[in-house]
């Protein structure tokens, strides 16, 4: 891309106003929810969900951004206050923190339609020329600036963030696109059970991703239209998209479009199985999210933590850990782990030994223990002896929640362990 095309973009991200939807439970995770938003689960080693969106926008120079807080957000919101503060309102940037207030009637946010509209007099007040809606839930890297310049060249009223998927992943589960040979959007349907394959790529669906570029007047003028519909459940993908397409100038944009020659990464971590998946492709040799782009760096909350440590080497009592990523505040004494993602201060004592899991922030393994394709819940203790991910029957037992592939979920209330405040 040119330079002329370079400097108009950075004009229209600049008069942009990005609005990330992070209020949702992600009911799918079970137990990993009950106490935060799903934005807010940690992924990554240090990172958590909401950080992927926030930090395309920073990279796009997207520098207006709201964030839209509903369902048990307290750790949420605790984690943008402390990690995303240094925006500065005399440079032209803002993020501000926008929680179900009940600001235009006596219900909470009823759908992601319905949380844009009741911030209505705080987008107009921002005065942007775009708007753009994002999801607060995937993981993904996503340069904004094209998607936002592509909205502009089609003159679309709304174009329409989509990526391809298999048939058996968007069953009734995505938004599914049917496009036109320029890309117009000419069909929308919401989470079919047989969802329309791309015409020529049998098995193959386009799938929205939850995000969208408005122009700010159509956006208002459809807000209001919808919030007016007494049948409507105030959704973009259910109601608004549905109603739009046929009559107005609506566009698909692919991500990997502006690179096409990268394979674009996106994934929905909305499973548990899908959740402890995404983070154990990291521990490979060269994921395809890269972690480690200086030009596309994922920014999050950056605790003072010292570096990781192993200790002991004799006989069985050797602290060791290959293919493996281990966050900061880590000591593992005299233990073993392959396969595995640590999160930071995680302490993995004598003679355990640990494989292909993800362990979170704050989690203490006693000595002894077998953990086998496990997710470990912050602040979990796990008592000296236990083995976790290796007999199913065991783990119900236990109260441990199994998956349909055979992940293994440990909390700290399945182990009577209360800790809330670590969420």
């Amino acid at each position: 891309m040119g330079r002329l095309d370079q400097r108009r973009i950075s004009e229209l991200t600049r008069n942009t106003l990005a609005l990330i939807l992070a209020g949702g439970q992600g009911s799918r995770l079970f137990e990993l929810t009950s106490w935060r938003a799903k934005p807010a689960v940690p992924f990554g080693g240090k990172f958590r969900i909401i950080d992927f969106p926030l930090s395309n926008c920073i990279n796009s120079g997207v520098r207006n951004i709201g964030v839209l807080t509903q369902y048990k957000s307290h750790s949420l919101i605790r984690h943008l206050v402390n990690g995303w503060s240094g925006f500065r309102r005399e440079f032209g940037e803002s993020l501000e923190i926008l929680p179900a207030s009940m600001r235009v009637d006596d219900g909470w946010y009823k759908g992601t339609a319905d949380a844009i509209y009741q911030n209505l007099d705080i987008i107009r007040s921002q005065k942007p020329n775009h708007v753009l809606i994002l999801g607060g839930d995937h993981i993904y890297k996503m340069d904004y600036g094209p998607f936002i310049a592509r909205h502009e060249e089609w003159n679309s009223d709304i174009t329409v963030s989509c990526v391809e998927v298999s048939t058996e992943e968007a069953a009734g589960t995505f938004g599914v696109v049917e496009v036109d040979q320029d890309g117009r959007i000419v069909g929308f349907a919401e989470k079919p059970a047989v969802p329309a394959e791309i015409p020529g790529k049998p098995g193959r669906v386009l799938v929205s991703m939850g995000n969208y570029v408005f122009n700010t007047e159509f956006l208002y003028e459809h807000l209001i239209h919808d919030a007016d519909a007494p049948t409507s459940s105030h959704d973009f993908g259910k109601d608004i998209l549905p109603r739009i397409v046929s009559e107005f100038r609506v566009y698909a944009f692919r991500l990997g479009d502006d690179s096409p020659d990268k394979q674009p990464y996106w994934r929905d971590v909305g499973t548990l199985d899908s959740y402890w998946e995404a983070n154990m492709e990291l521990v490979g040799v060269e994921p395809e999210l890269d972690l480690y782009d200086e030009d596309w760096p994922i920014c999050t909350l950056q605790a003072q933590l010292p570096p990781a440590k192993f200790i002991h080497s004799s006989g069985k009592r050797r602290g060791l850990a290959v293919n493996c990523m281990v966050s900061g505040g880590c000591i593992v004494s005299g233990a073993q782990l392959r396969g595995c993602l640590l999160f930071s201060n995680v302490r993995v004592n004598s003679y355990s030994k640990i494989t292909d899991s993800v362990i979170m922030p704050q989690v203490v393994v006693n000595r002894s223990c077998v953990i086998h394709r496990a997710i470990i819940d912050a602040g979990c203790v796990i008592p000296e002896g236990s083995t976790i991910g290796v007999n199913a029957d065991q783990d119900r037992a236990n109260g441990f929640r199994i998956t349909d592939s055979g992940i293994t979920l440990v909390t700290p209330d399945a182990l009577s362990q209360k800790l809330h405040h670590l969420r």
